[in-house]
C-alpha cells in the first residue's frame, strides 16, 4: 500500500470549487441545527470537522489568495502572491495548532485629519488560517 493518497494533489486550476462550497455548506448547515437544537456537544464536534476538512481549507485559502482585495499586500513575512503550488501546500499546512506570527504594522490617515491610526496586516499563513475559523 502506498502512501500517495494521503496528500492528494491535485491541480488548483482544475478543482470543482462549487463542489467544495456545497460540501462546507452542508456542514454548515448541520452547524447551524445542532446551534438552533442546543445540542452544544454536537456544535463543537462539527465545527472541529469542518476546521480540519480538506475543502474548507481550500475555500479559505482561495479567498485570502484571489478573492480578497488585500490579496496582494505582503504581511511580515513579505509574500505577497502565490502561485498554485505554493497555495496547494498552504493548504496542507494550515493547522490551528500552530503559532501565530507577528503582524506587520501600517500607519494609515484618519479621514478628516492629520492623525495616523495602526493598522496590523497579519501573514497569509495566519490570513487563511482566520478565513477557515470563520467558515466554522
Amino acid at each position: 500500500m502506498s502512501n500517495t493518497h494521503d496528500f492528494v494533489m491535485v491541480e488548483w486550476n482544475t478543482t470543482n470549487w462549487r463542489k467544495l462550497e456545497k460540501k462546507v455548506f452542508k456542514l454548515q448547515k448541520r452547524i447551524f441545527k445542532a446551534s438552533e437544537r442546543g445540542d452544544i456537544k454536537a456544535v463543537r464536534r462539527l465545527q472541529k470537522t469542518l476546521m480540519r476538512s480538506w475543502s474548507a481549507k481550500m475555500l479559505a485559502v482561495r479567498k485570502v489568495t484571489q478573492d480578497n482585495t488585500g490579496k496582494k499586500t505582503a504581511g511580515v513575512d513579505g509574500v505577497k502572491s502565490l502561485a498554485p503550488k505554493q497555495r496547494l501546500k498552504l493548504v496542507n499546512n494550515l493547522s490551528i495548532k500552530q503559532k501565530v506570527r507577528p503582524n506587520r504594522r501600517v500607519w494609515i490617515p484618519k479621514p478628516g485629519t492629520e492623525e495616523k491610526r495602526p493598522l496590523g496586516i497579519p501573514t497569509m499563513h495566519d490570513r487563511a488560517l482566520q478565513a477557515l475559523v470563520k467558515l466554522a
